[in-house]
């Protein structure tokens, strides 16, 4: 065999390589929790970029470094913002996969929403996982009817505008957050929380998600063993509720999974993305 024909098989399988690597590159969207930032996405962000993943972890309105207040984001869609912007702006033959955490599970529903052809799944983290057959404060106003006051410890609830915003307390993120997760997270956690908002008024009035957009998107839900803040029979009323087929469980994992068990955070994804 001649050696431009040696090169030109080089090249070829190469490119096949490279090719297949591409086509398995994901880009995965991760969305927060109340009170929270893109910061606390910090171990796992470098874990999916290892893997050859696009990842972008990102603010919302009045949250991380997002320079809004809180008393300035009247409506969730206002909240969402920055991650409809996000969809808006992202490629038409790009789809990404959208991670939600906690109350993020209400982001990644909004946003679909709006913009089904831009999702390939969505992806609930131990997070509240709205139906198409209610309004989108459901989950939220059922988790309400079965959370006494005195769970909520020292967060702090005052009124802000036409909606009541959400601080949570040193002693609620030790208890109920980061009970399983190293010292340094919960440390980080004190100093970077802001004030957000759970939007029970505004979600209220809102019409249900569709069937056409959000309902029309594959979910995946990752179930957290050890969360005391949104217990596992809590996650797993809403899966059956939301008849979502595809879940995974973490053992061991606490409410910030991605502090306490980052790395089966990552396996997880993976499963889920492949």
């Amino acid at each position: 065999m001649s050696s431009e024909k040696i090169v030109l098989i080089l090249i070829f399988c190469l490119s096949m390589m490279s090719w297949g690597h591409c086509k398995d590159r994901k880009h995965f969207v991760l969305v927060h929790g109340a009170c929270h930032g893109a910061w606390s996405w910090y171990k796992l962000k470098p874990l999916l970029e290892s893997a050859g993943h696009k990842v972008t972890a990102l603010d919302l309105a009045a949250s991380g470094i997002n320079m809004r207040k809180i008393d300035d984001v009247d409506t969730f869609a206002v909240y969402n913002q920055p991650l409809l912007r996000l969809l808006a702006t992202t490629l038409p033959n790009q789809k990404v996969i959208l991670v939600g955490h906690s109350l993020g599970g209400l982001s990644l529903a909004h946003a679909t929403d709006e913009y089904p052809q831009k999702v390939e799944r969505n992806v609930f983290v131990s997070a509240f996982l709205p139906d198409t057959e209610h309004r989108p404060s459901y989950v939220l106003e059922k988790y309400g009817e079965r959370t006494p006051t005195s769970a909520w410890m020292d967060t702090k609830f005052e009124p802000s505008g036409n909606k009541t915003s959400m601080f949570f307390g040193p002693m609620f993120l030790t208890n109920k957050l980061y009970q399983r997760s190293p010292v340094q997270d919960l440390e980080l956690a004190k100093s970077l929380v802001r004030p957000s908002s759970l939007f029970l008024e505004d979600l209220s009035r809102q019409k249900n998600f569709s069937k056409e957009g959000y309902g029309s998107v594959p979910r995946s839900y990752i179930v957290c063993t050890e969360d005391i803040a949104i217990p596992v029979d809590y996650q797993q009323w809403m899966i059956q509720n939301a008849a979502v087929n595809n879940v995974l469980s973490i053992k061991g994992a606490d409410h910030m999974v991605m502090n306490s068990k980052p790395r089966q955070l990552f396996d997880a994804l993976q499963n889920i993305a492949n």
